[in-house]
Protein backbone atom coordinates (compact mmCIF):
# COMPACT_ATOMS: atom_id res chain seq x y z
CA UNK A 1 0.00 0.00 0.00
CA UNK A 2 1.07 3.59 -0.62
CA UNK A 3 1.13 6.21 2.16
CA UNK A 4 -1.52 8.90 1.44
CA UNK A 5 1.08 11.65 0.83
CA UNK A 6 3.08 9.47 -1.55
CA UNK A 7 -0.10 8.49 -3.42
CA UNK A 8 -1.17 12.12 -3.73
CA UNK A 9 2.20 13.24 -5.10
CA UNK A 10 2.14 10.39 -7.65
CA UNK A 11 -1.40 11.36 -8.71
CA UNK A 12 -0.39 15.02 -9.11
CA UNK A 13 2.69 14.05 -11.15
CA UNK A 14 0.59 11.82 -13.44
CA UNK A 15 -2.13 14.47 -13.99
CA UNK A 16 0.50 17.14 -14.76
CA UNK A 17 2.25 14.79 -17.20
CA UNK A 18 -1.06 13.97 -18.93
CA UNK A 19 -2.14 17.60 -19.25
CA UNK A 20 1.24 18.86 -20.47
CA UNK A 21 0.72 17.50 -23.97
CA UNK A 22 -2.92 18.57 -24.24
CA UNK A 23 -4.44 21.38 -26.27
CA UNK A 24 -5.60 22.95 -22.98
CA UNK A 25 -1.96 23.35 -21.93
CA UNK A 26 -1.17 25.17 -25.19
CA UNK A 27 -4.26 27.40 -24.77
CA UNK A 28 -3.30 28.27 -21.18
CA UNK A 29 0.23 29.21 -22.30
CA UNK A 30 -1.19 31.37 -25.08
CA UNK A 31 -3.58 33.14 -22.69
CA UNK A 32 -0.77 33.74 -20.18
CA UNK A 33 1.32 35.38 -22.93
CA UNK A 34 -1.63 37.52 -24.03
CA UNK A 35 -2.16 38.67 -20.43
CA UNK A 36 1.39 40.09 -20.28
CA UNK A 37 0.21 43.01 -22.46
CA UNK A 38 -2.58 43.94 -20.05
CA UNK A 39 -2.02 47.00 -17.82
CA UNK A 40 -3.16 45.20 -14.63
CA UNK A 41 -0.27 42.71 -14.92
CA UNK A 42 2.68 44.10 -12.92
CA UNK A 43 6.22 42.75 -13.20
CA UNK A 44 6.80 42.70 -9.41
CA UNK A 45 3.72 40.46 -8.87
CA UNK A 46 3.77 38.70 -12.24
CA UNK A 47 2.96 35.17 -11.05
CA UNK A 48 0.02 36.16 -8.85
CA UNK A 49 -1.38 38.59 -11.46
CA UNK A 50 -1.34 35.95 -14.20
CA UNK A 51 -3.04 33.49 -11.82
CA UNK A 52 -5.73 36.09 -11.08
CA UNK A 53 -6.21 36.77 -14.79
CA UNK A 54 -6.64 33.06 -15.57
CA UNK A 55 -9.12 32.83 -12.69
CA UNK A 56 -11.28 35.79 -13.75
CA UNK A 57 -11.22 34.86 -17.45
CA UNK A 58 -12.58 31.35 -16.78
CA UNK A 59 -9.42 29.40 -17.67
CA UNK A 60 -8.85 28.22 -14.10
CA UNK A 61 -12.29 26.55 -14.19
CA UNK A 62 -11.39 24.80 -17.46
CA UNK A 63 -8.17 23.53 -15.85
CA UNK A 64 -10.11 22.31 -12.79
CA UNK A 65 -12.54 20.42 -15.03
CA UNK A 66 -9.66 18.80 -16.94
CA UNK A 67 -7.99 17.70 -13.66
CA UNK A 68 -11.32 16.38 -12.34
CA UNK A 69 -11.86 14.45 -15.57
CA UNK A 70 -8.41 12.83 -15.28
CA UNK A 71 -9.07 11.83 -11.67
CA UNK A 72 -12.41 10.27 -12.64
CA UNK A 73 -10.99 8.22 -15.50
CA UNK A 74 -7.61 6.97 -14.30
CA UNK A 75 -7.26 4.53 -11.40
CA UNK A 76 -5.51 5.43 -8.15
CA UNK A 77 -1.73 5.08 -8.53
CA UNK A 78 -0.17 1.72 -7.68
CA UNK A 79 3.08 1.33 -5.82
CA UNK A 80 5.93 2.61 -8.07
CA UNK A 81 7.52 -0.86 -8.02
CA UNK A 82 4.31 -2.56 -9.25
CA UNK A 83 4.56 -3.85 -12.85
CA UNK A 84 2.35 -2.23 -15.50
CA UNK A 85 0.06 -5.25 -15.80
CA UNK A 86 -1.00 -4.69 -12.16
CA UNK A 87 -2.41 -1.30 -13.17
CA UNK A 88 -4.43 -3.08 -15.86
CA UNK A 89 -5.60 -5.89 -13.56
CA UNK A 90 -4.11 -6.90 -10.18
CA UNK A 91 -5.27 -10.55 -10.23
CA UNK A 92 -3.18 -12.91 -12.36
CA UNK A 93 -5.98 -15.41 -13.05
CA UNK A 94 -8.23 -12.59 -14.34
CA UNK A 95 -5.43 -11.40 -16.67
CA UNK A 96 -4.96 -14.95 -17.92
CA UNK A 97 -8.72 -15.43 -18.53
CA UNK A 98 -8.95 -12.11 -20.39
CA UNK A 99 -5.93 -13.08 -22.52
CA UNK A 100 -7.43 -16.42 -23.58
CA UNK A 101 -10.83 -14.75 -24.28
CA UNK A 102 -9.07 -12.24 -26.56
CA UNK A 103 -7.32 -15.09 -28.43
CA UNK A 104 -10.70 -16.72 -28.97
CA UNK A 105 -12.24 -13.51 -30.36
CA UNK A 106 -9.28 -12.94 -32.68
CA UNK A 107 -9.42 -16.55 -33.87
CA UNK A 108 -13.12 -16.10 -34.68
CA UNK A 109 -12.35 -12.89 -36.62
CA UNK A 110 -9.45 -14.46 -38.53
CA UNK A 111 -11.44 -17.58 -39.43
CA UNK A 112 -14.23 -15.38 -40.82
CA UNK A 113 -11.61 -13.48 -42.80
CA UNK A 114 -10.23 -16.77 -44.24
CA UNK A 115 -13.64 -18.33 -44.93
CA UNK A 116 -14.95 -15.29 -46.81
CA UNK A 117 -11.58 -14.56 -48.42
CA UNK A 118 -11.82 -10.90 -47.38
CA UNK A 119 -8.76 -8.96 -46.16
CA UNK A 120 -8.86 -7.36 -42.71
CA UNK A 121 -8.26 -3.97 -44.37
CA UNK A 122 -7.95 -2.62 -47.90
CA UNK A 123 -7.94 0.72 -49.66
CA UNK A 124 -11.24 1.56 -51.32
CA UNK A 125 -11.18 2.18 -55.11
CA UNK A 126 -11.67 5.87 -56.05
CA UNK A 127 -15.22 5.35 -57.35
CA UNK A 128 -16.21 3.57 -54.11
CA UNK A 129 -14.72 6.40 -52.04
CA UNK A 130 -16.75 8.96 -53.98
CA UNK A 131 -19.93 6.92 -53.62
CA UNK A 132 -19.47 6.53 -49.84
CA UNK A 133 -18.80 10.26 -49.43
CA UNK A 134 -21.98 11.12 -51.34
CA UNK A 135 -24.17 8.87 -49.21
CA UNK A 136 -22.42 9.53 -45.86
CA UNK A 137 -25.62 10.94 -44.33
CA UNK A 138 -27.86 8.19 -45.65
CA UNK A 139 -25.90 4.98 -45.18
CA UNK A 140 -29.02 3.36 -43.73
CA UNK A 141 -30.54 3.20 -47.21
CA UNK A 142 -27.80 0.76 -48.24
CA UNK A 143 -28.67 -2.92 -48.27
CA UNK A 144 -25.32 -4.73 -48.52
CA UNK A 145 -25.41 -8.52 -48.46
CA UNK A 146 -24.31 -9.35 -44.91
CA UNK A 147 -25.71 -12.88 -44.77
CA UNK A 148 -22.22 -14.44 -44.64
CA UNK A 149 -21.03 -12.23 -41.77
CA UNK A 150 -21.78 -13.23 -38.20
CA UNK A 151 -21.16 -11.37 -34.92
CA UNK A 152 -17.77 -12.34 -33.48
CA UNK A 153 -19.54 -13.12 -30.21
CA UNK A 154 -22.78 -12.43 -28.37
CA UNK A 155 -23.31 -11.73 -24.63
CA UNK A 156 -24.33 -15.36 -23.96
CA UNK A 157 -20.93 -16.58 -25.25
CA UNK A 158 -19.22 -14.15 -22.88
CA UNK A 159 -21.36 -15.35 -19.96
CA UNK A 160 -20.18 -18.94 -20.56
CA UNK A 161 -16.58 -17.72 -20.17
CA UNK A 162 -17.38 -15.86 -16.93
CA UNK A 163 -19.14 -18.93 -15.52
CA UNK A 164 -15.95 -20.94 -15.93
CA UNK A 165 -13.74 -18.40 -14.13
CA UNK A 166 -12.01 -19.85 -11.07
CA UNK A 167 -9.44 -18.54 -8.64
CA UNK A 168 -6.76 -21.30 -8.54
CA UNK A 169 -5.83 -20.34 -4.95
CA UNK A 170 -9.38 -20.78 -3.76
CA UNK A 171 -10.19 -24.37 -4.70
CA UNK A 172 -11.06 -26.15 -1.47
CA UNK A 173 -10.73 -29.78 -2.33
CA UNK A 174 -13.37 -32.28 -3.39
CA UNK A 175 -16.25 -30.78 -1.39
CA UNK A 176 -17.29 -27.39 -2.77
CA UNK A 177 -19.07 -25.28 -0.21
CA UNK A 178 -22.83 -24.68 -0.29
CA UNK A 179 -22.23 -21.06 -1.36
CA UNK A 180 -20.32 -22.21 -4.45
CA UNK A 181 -23.29 -24.16 -5.72
CA UNK A 182 -25.84 -21.38 -5.88
CA UNK A 183 -24.84 -18.74 -8.43
CA UNK A 184 -23.17 -18.99 -11.81
CA UNK A 185 -20.21 -16.75 -10.85
CA UNK A 186 -17.71 -18.72 -8.78
CA UNK A 187 -14.97 -16.20 -8.03
CA UNK A 188 -14.44 -14.69 -4.57
CA UNK A 189 -14.62 -10.93 -5.16
CA UNK A 190 -15.71 -8.41 -2.53
CA UNK A 191 -19.06 -6.90 -3.46
CA UNK A 192 -21.22 -4.47 -1.49
CA UNK A 193 -24.23 -5.40 0.60
CA UNK A 194 -27.41 -3.29 0.85
CA UNK A 195 -26.25 -1.13 3.82
CA UNK A 196 -23.07 -0.21 1.88
CA UNK A 197 -25.07 0.47 -1.29
CA UNK A 198 -27.49 2.65 0.71
CA UNK A 199 -24.54 4.69 1.92
CA UNK A 200 -23.04 4.98 -1.58
CA UNK A 201 -26.35 5.91 -3.23
CA UNK A 202 -27.72 7.95 -0.32
CA UNK A 203 -28.91 10.72 -2.70
CA UNK A 204 -31.45 8.23 -4.07
CA UNK A 205 -33.13 8.05 -0.63
CA UNK A 206 -36.90 8.13 -0.17
CA UNK A 207 -36.86 11.59 1.43
CA UNK A 208 -34.75 13.27 -1.29
CA UNK A 209 -36.36 14.75 -4.40
CA UNK A 210 -35.71 12.77 -7.61
CA UNK A 211 -36.46 13.28 -11.26
CA UNK A 212 -38.17 10.10 -12.38
CA UNK A 213 -40.52 9.86 -9.37
CA UNK A 214 -44.08 11.11 -9.88
CA UNK A 215 -45.28 11.24 -6.30
CA UNK A 216 -42.58 12.72 -4.06
CA UNK A 217 -43.93 12.66 -0.49
CA UNK A 218 -42.21 15.83 0.71
CA UNK A 219 -43.12 18.39 -1.97
CA UNK A 220 -45.34 18.34 -5.07
CA UNK A 221 -43.24 17.11 -8.01
CA UNK A 222 -43.65 20.32 -10.07
CA UNK A 223 -42.15 22.40 -7.20
CA UNK A 224 -39.13 20.12 -7.00
CA UNK A 225 -38.74 20.05 -10.81
CA UNK A 226 -38.87 23.84 -11.12
CA UNK A 227 -36.31 24.29 -8.35
CA UNK A 228 -34.12 21.49 -9.77
CA UNK A 229 -34.14 23.10 -13.24
CA UNK A 230 -33.18 26.45 -11.67
CA UNK A 231 -30.22 24.82 -9.83
CA UNK A 232 -29.21 22.99 -13.04
CA UNK A 233 -29.05 26.27 -14.95
CA UNK A 234 -26.79 27.70 -12.23
CA UNK A 235 -24.51 24.63 -12.43
CA UNK A 236 -24.22 25.09 -16.21
CA UNK A 237 -23.52 28.81 -15.82
CA UNK A 238 -20.69 27.97 -13.39
CA UNK A 239 -19.24 25.36 -15.83
CA UNK A 240 -18.09 23.17 -12.94
CA UNK A 241 -17.74 19.44 -13.75
CA UNK A 242 -17.71 18.30 -10.11
CA UNK A 243 -20.89 20.26 -9.30
CA UNK A 244 -22.59 18.85 -12.42
CA UNK A 245 -21.66 15.30 -11.39
CA UNK A 246 -23.17 15.83 -7.93
CA UNK A 247 -26.28 17.47 -9.43
CA UNK A 248 -27.18 14.62 -11.85
CA UNK A 249 -27.41 12.13 -8.97
CA UNK A 250 -30.98 13.42 -8.57
CA UNK A 251 -31.59 13.21 -12.31
CA UNK A 252 -31.24 15.64 -15.21
CA UNK A 253 -34.05 17.83 -16.55
CA UNK A 254 -34.56 16.81 -20.19
CA UNK A 255 -33.69 20.25 -21.56
CA UNK A 256 -30.37 20.41 -19.67
CA UNK A 257 -29.20 16.79 -19.95
CA UNK A 258 -27.07 17.12 -23.11
CA UNK A 259 -25.12 20.10 -21.73
CA UNK A 260 -24.74 18.61 -18.24
CA UNK A 261 -23.41 15.29 -19.55
CA UNK A 262 -20.95 17.14 -21.81
CA UNK A 263 -19.79 19.19 -18.80
CA UNK A 264 -19.30 16.07 -16.63
CA UNK A 265 -17.38 14.33 -19.44
CA UNK A 266 -15.42 17.55 -20.12
CA UNK A 267 -16.44 17.65 -23.81
CA UNK A 268 -16.53 21.13 -25.35
CA UNK A 269 -16.42 20.33 -29.11
CA UNK A 270 -13.63 22.75 -29.98
CA UNK A 271 -12.67 23.42 -33.65
CA UNK A 272 -9.75 20.96 -33.29
CA UNK A 273 -12.19 18.26 -32.07
CA UNK A 274 -14.39 18.80 -35.12
CA UNK A 275 -11.31 18.63 -37.36
CA UNK A 276 -10.24 15.36 -35.66
CA UNK A 277 -13.67 13.88 -36.35
CA UNK A 278 -13.39 14.92 -40.01
CA UNK A 279 -9.99 13.18 -40.22
CA UNK A 280 -11.55 9.98 -38.86
CA UNK A 281 -14.32 10.32 -41.44
CA UNK A 282 -11.76 10.63 -44.25
CA UNK A 283 -10.06 7.45 -42.92
CA UNK A 284 -13.40 5.64 -43.22
CA UNK A 285 -13.88 6.95 -46.77
CA UNK A 286 -10.38 5.82 -47.84
CA UNK A 287 -10.12 2.38 -46.22
CA UNK A 288 -12.47 -0.55 -45.97
CA UNK A 289 -12.11 -2.73 -42.83
CA UNK A 290 -13.61 -6.15 -42.19
CA UNK A 291 -15.04 -4.79 -38.90
CA UNK A 292 -17.12 -2.31 -40.94
CA UNK A 293 -19.26 -5.27 -41.98
CA UNK A 294 -19.61 -6.35 -38.34
CA UNK A 295 -20.78 -2.81 -37.51
CA UNK A 296 -23.30 -2.81 -40.38
CA UNK A 297 -24.56 -6.23 -39.34
CA UNK A 298 -24.90 -5.24 -35.68
CA UNK A 299 -26.86 -2.06 -36.43
CA UNK A 300 -29.15 -4.01 -38.77
CA UNK A 301 -29.74 -6.73 -36.15
CA UNK A 302 -30.29 -4.43 -33.16
CA UNK A 303 -30.96 -0.67 -33.46
CA UNK A 304 -32.66 -0.91 -36.87
CA UNK A 305 -35.28 -3.21 -35.36
CA UNK A 306 -35.81 -1.09 -32.25
CA UNK A 307 -38.93 1.08 -32.01
CA UNK A 308 -36.97 3.88 -30.31
CA UNK A 309 -33.72 3.87 -32.23
CA UNK A 310 -34.34 2.84 -35.87
CA UNK A 311 -34.48 6.51 -36.93
CA UNK A 312 -30.84 6.99 -35.88
CA UNK A 313 -29.41 4.30 -38.15
CA UNK A 314 -27.28 6.79 -40.16
CA UNK A 315 -25.83 8.37 -37.01
CA UNK A 316 -24.89 4.94 -35.67
CA UNK A 317 -22.94 4.02 -38.80
CA UNK A 318 -21.11 7.37 -38.79
CA UNK A 319 -20.14 7.20 -35.11
CA UNK A 320 -19.15 3.51 -35.03
CA UNK A 321 -17.17 3.55 -38.29
CA UNK A 322 -15.21 6.59 -37.08
CA UNK A 323 -14.76 4.98 -33.64
CA UNK A 324 -13.13 1.89 -35.19
CA UNK A 325 -10.41 4.14 -36.73
CA UNK A 326 -9.74 6.25 -33.63
CA UNK A 327 -6.28 5.41 -32.25
CA UNK A 328 -6.80 7.73 -29.25
CA UNK A 329 -9.11 5.00 -27.85
CA UNK A 330 -5.99 2.80 -27.42
CA UNK A 331 -5.04 4.94 -24.43
CA UNK A 332 -7.77 3.34 -22.27
CA UNK A 333 -5.90 0.00 -22.46
CA UNK A 334 -3.44 1.39 -19.87
CA UNK A 335 -6.17 0.95 -17.22
CA UNK A 336 -8.26 -1.80 -18.86
CA UNK A 337 -7.61 -5.51 -18.28
CA UNK A 338 -7.88 -5.96 -22.06
CA UNK A 339 -5.06 -5.69 -24.62
CA UNK A 340 -5.66 -4.41 -28.15
CA UNK A 341 -5.49 -7.21 -30.76
CA UNK A 342 -2.62 -7.18 -33.27
CA UNK A 343 -2.50 -8.17 -36.88
CA UNK A 344 0.39 -8.38 -39.33
CA UNK A 345 0.97 -6.76 -42.70
CA UNK A 346 0.38 -9.32 -45.47
CA UNK A 347 3.31 -11.71 -45.88
CA UNK A 348 4.98 -10.56 -42.62
CA UNK A 349 3.22 -12.85 -40.14
CA UNK A 350 4.96 -13.08 -36.78
CA UNK A 351 7.39 -10.19 -37.45
CA UNK A 352 6.79 -7.73 -34.63
CA UNK A 353 8.01 -4.67 -36.58
CA UNK A 354 5.16 -5.28 -39.06
CA UNK A 355 2.49 -5.72 -36.37
CA UNK A 356 -0.39 -3.23 -36.26
CA UNK A 357 -3.36 -2.89 -33.93
CA UNK A 358 -6.53 -4.18 -35.55
CA UNK A 359 -8.97 -2.56 -35.64
CA UNK A 360 -7.01 0.70 -35.16
CA UNK A 361 -8.93 1.51 -31.94
CA UNK A 362 -8.27 -1.99 -30.52
CA UNK A 363 -11.99 -2.74 -29.95
CA UNK A 364 -13.69 -5.59 -31.85
CA UNK A 365 -17.46 -4.92 -31.85
CA UNK A 366 -19.80 -7.67 -30.64
CA UNK A 367 -23.53 -8.31 -30.97
CA UNK A 368 -25.33 -5.33 -29.37
CA UNK A 369 -22.34 -2.94 -29.37
CA UNK A 370 -24.25 -0.27 -31.34
CA UNK A 371 -26.75 0.01 -28.47
CA UNK A 372 -24.13 1.90 -26.44
CA UNK A 373 -24.44 4.74 -28.97
CA UNK A 374 -28.16 4.66 -29.79
CA UNK A 375 -29.56 6.44 -26.66
CA UNK A 376 -27.02 9.28 -27.04
CA UNK A 377 -28.57 10.11 -30.44
CA UNK A 378 -31.58 11.50 -28.57
CA UNK A 379 -29.34 14.10 -26.92
CA UNK A 380 -26.77 15.08 -29.56
CA UNK A 381 -27.56 15.85 -33.18
CA UNK A 382 -24.19 17.21 -34.20
CA UNK A 383 -22.11 14.19 -35.34
CA UNK A 384 -18.73 15.32 -33.97
CA UNK A 385 -20.17 16.07 -30.51
CA UNK A 386 -22.20 12.84 -30.48
CA UNK A 387 -18.99 11.02 -31.38
CA UNK A 388 -16.92 12.61 -28.59
CA UNK A 389 -19.58 11.95 -25.95
CA UNK A 390 -19.81 8.28 -26.97
CA UNK A 391 -16.03 7.85 -27.04
CA UNK A 392 -15.72 9.34 -23.54
CA UNK A 393 -18.61 7.20 -22.22
CA UNK A 394 -16.91 4.15 -23.70
CA UNK A 395 -13.43 4.77 -22.22
CA UNK A 396 -14.92 5.63 -18.82
CA UNK A 397 -17.66 3.03 -18.50
CA UNK A 398 -18.74 0.76 -21.33
CA UNK A 399 -15.40 -1.02 -21.91
CA UNK A 400 -15.79 -2.56 -18.42
CA UNK A 401 -18.96 -4.36 -19.55
CA UNK A 402 -17.15 -6.63 -22.01
CA UNK A 403 -13.76 -7.28 -20.40
CA UNK A 404 -12.83 -9.69 -17.60
CA UNK A 405 -11.54 -7.85 -14.53
CA UNK A 406 -11.88 -7.58 -10.76
CA UNK A 407 -12.84 -3.88 -10.90
CA UNK A 408 -16.01 -3.05 -8.85
CA UNK A 409 -17.66 -1.71 -12.03
CA UNK A 410 -16.40 -4.64 -14.16
CA UNK A 411 -18.94 -7.11 -15.50
CA UNK A 412 -17.68 -9.96 -13.25
CA UNK A 413 -18.28 -7.88 -10.09
CA UNK A 414 -21.66 -6.70 -11.41
CA UNK A 415 -22.76 -10.31 -12.00
CA UNK A 416 -21.60 -11.32 -8.52
CA UNK A 417 -23.28 -8.28 -6.94
CA UNK A 418 -26.54 -9.12 -8.73
CA UNK A 419 -26.46 -12.76 -7.63
CA UNK A 420 -25.48 -11.87 -4.06
CA UNK A 421 -28.29 -9.30 -3.72
CA UNK A 422 -30.85 -11.82 -4.98
CA UNK A 423 -29.54 -14.67 -2.82
CA UNK A 424 -29.49 -12.47 0.27
CA UNK A 425 -32.80 -10.65 -0.11
CA UNK A 426 -34.92 -13.00 -2.21
CA UNK A 427 -33.53 -16.45 -1.26
CA UNK A 428 -36.77 -18.33 -2.05
CA UNK A 429 -37.01 -16.80 -5.51
CA UNK A 430 -33.33 -17.46 -6.23
CA UNK A 431 -33.59 -21.08 -5.08
CA UNK A 432 -36.82 -21.64 -7.04
CA UNK A 433 -35.37 -20.29 -10.30
CA UNK A 434 -32.20 -22.27 -9.81
CA UNK A 435 -34.14 -25.49 -9.21
CA UNK A 436 -36.11 -25.14 -12.44
CA UNK A 437 -32.92 -24.46 -14.45
CA UNK A 438 -33.57 -20.72 -14.85
CA UNK A 439 -30.51 -19.20 -13.21
CA UNK A 440 -31.38 -15.47 -12.82
CA UNK A 441 -28.05 -14.33 -14.29
CA UNK A 442 -28.84 -16.10 -17.58
CA UNK A 443 -31.72 -13.64 -17.97
CA UNK A 444 -30.21 -10.45 -16.53
CA UNK A 445 -26.73 -10.72 -18.08
CA UNK A 446 -27.75 -9.22 -21.42
CA UNK A 447 -29.37 -6.24 -19.64
CA UNK A 448 -26.18 -5.42 -17.75
CA UNK A 449 -23.80 -5.94 -20.70
CA UNK A 450 -25.81 -3.38 -22.68
CA UNK A 451 -26.30 -1.07 -19.66
CA UNK A 452 -30.06 -1.74 -20.20
CA UNK A 453 -29.98 -0.02 -23.60
CA UNK A 454 -32.72 -1.47 -25.81
CA UNK A 455 -34.57 -2.92 -22.81
CA UNK A 456 -35.89 0.15 -20.95
CA UNK A 457 -37.95 2.99 -22.43
CA UNK A 458 -35.51 5.74 -23.48
CA UNK A 459 -36.63 8.33 -20.89
CA UNK A 460 -36.05 5.72 -18.15
CA UNK A 461 -32.71 4.64 -19.61
CA UNK A 462 -31.45 8.24 -19.62
CA UNK A 463 -32.50 8.62 -15.96
CA UNK A 464 -30.47 5.47 -15.21
CA UNK A 465 -27.43 6.74 -17.15
CA UNK A 466 -27.71 10.07 -15.24
CA UNK A 467 -26.90 8.09 -12.11
CA UNK A 468 -24.05 6.16 -13.77
CA UNK A 469 -22.42 9.51 -14.58
CA UNK A 470 -23.34 11.01 -11.20
CA UNK A 471 -21.78 8.18 -9.19
CA UNK A 472 -19.02 7.38 -11.70
CA UNK A 473 -19.94 3.73 -11.25
CA UNK A 474 -21.79 0.93 -13.06
CA UNK A 475 -22.84 -0.85 -9.85
CA UNK A 476 -26.33 0.63 -10.17
CA UNK A 477 -26.89 -1.70 -13.17
CA UNK A 478 -26.66 -4.77 -10.90
CA UNK A 479 -28.94 -3.13 -8.31
CA UNK A 480 -31.56 -2.37 -10.98
CA UNK A 481 -31.35 -5.93 -12.38
CA UNK A 482 -32.01 -7.31 -8.88
CA UNK A 483 -34.83 -4.77 -8.37
CA UNK A 484 -36.53 -5.95 -11.60
CA UNK A 485 -36.53 -9.54 -10.31
CA UNK A 486 -37.91 -8.35 -6.95
CA UNK A 487 -40.68 -6.43 -8.76
CA UNK A 488 -41.73 -9.48 -10.79
CA UNK A 489 -41.09 -11.96 -7.96
CA UNK A 490 -44.72 -13.09 -7.52
CA UNK A 491 -45.02 -14.07 -11.19
CA UNK A 492 -41.55 -15.64 -11.23
CA UNK A 493 -42.40 -17.89 -8.26
CA UNK A 494 -45.08 -19.52 -10.42
CA UNK A 495 -42.95 -20.32 -13.49
CA UNK A 496 -41.63 -23.83 -14.11
CA UNK A 497 -39.05 -23.32 -16.87
CA UNK A 498 -36.37 -20.93 -18.15
CA UNK A 499 -38.56 -20.05 -21.15
CA UNK A 500 -41.45 -19.07 -18.85
CA UNK A 501 -39.14 -16.98 -16.64
CA UNK A 502 -37.79 -15.22 -19.72
CA UNK A 503 -41.35 -14.54 -20.87
CA UNK A 504 -42.19 -12.86 -17.53
CA UNK A 505 -39.13 -10.60 -17.94
CA UNK A 506 -39.28 -10.17 -21.72
CA UNK A 507 -40.70 -6.62 -21.71
CA UNK A 508 -39.09 -4.04 -19.41
CA UNK A 509 -40.30 -1.05 -21.44
CA UNK A 510 -43.09 -0.18 -18.98
CA UNK A 511 -40.84 -0.15 -15.88
CA UNK A 512 -39.97 3.03 -13.98
CA UNK A 513 -36.33 2.97 -12.94
CA UNK A 514 -36.27 5.30 -9.93
CA UNK A 515 -39.18 3.77 -7.95
CA UNK A 516 -37.68 0.30 -8.49
CA UNK A 517 -34.24 1.38 -7.24
CA UNK A 518 -35.67 3.26 -4.25
CA UNK A 519 -37.93 0.40 -3.17
CA UNK A 520 -35.16 -2.18 -3.49
CA UNK A 521 -32.50 -0.13 -1.69
CA UNK A 522 -34.46 1.88 0.85
CA UNK A 523 -37.82 0.20 1.42
CA UNK A 524 -36.58 -3.39 1.73
CA UNK A 525 -36.10 -4.64 5.29
CA UNK A 526 -32.44 -5.63 5.72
Amino acid sequence: MLEPDRGLSLTIARVVQRLQGSSLHAQLERQARVSLHKPEIKLESLKEDIKDFLKTSGWEKKLQNAVYSELNVFPSPCHPAAPSEHIKEPLAYMRKAQGSWEKRILKSLNSMCTELNIPLAQKRPANEQKELLNKWNEMGTDEPDLSLFRPVYAPKDFLEVLMNLRNPNYENGEQPSFRNHLGLIQVPLKVKDIPELKEDFNELGLNIGQLGIDDSAQVPPEFFENEHVHVGQKVLAEQDSAAAQQYVRQGCPTALRADLWALILNISNQPEDILYYEQLKSNVIQHDLLVDNLIYKDVKLTASNDDYYFVFEDYLYQVLLCFSRDTSVLEHFTYSSATPPKSYIQGKLGMEEYAVFYPPNGVIPFHGFSMYVAPLCFLYHEPSKLYQIFREMYVRFFFRLHSISSHPSGIVSLCLLFETLLQTHLPQLFYHLREIGAQPLRISFKWMVRAFSGYLATDQLLLLWDRILGYNSLEILAVLAAAVFAFRAVNLMEVTSLAAAEAVLADLSTLKVMPLLQIFLFATVT
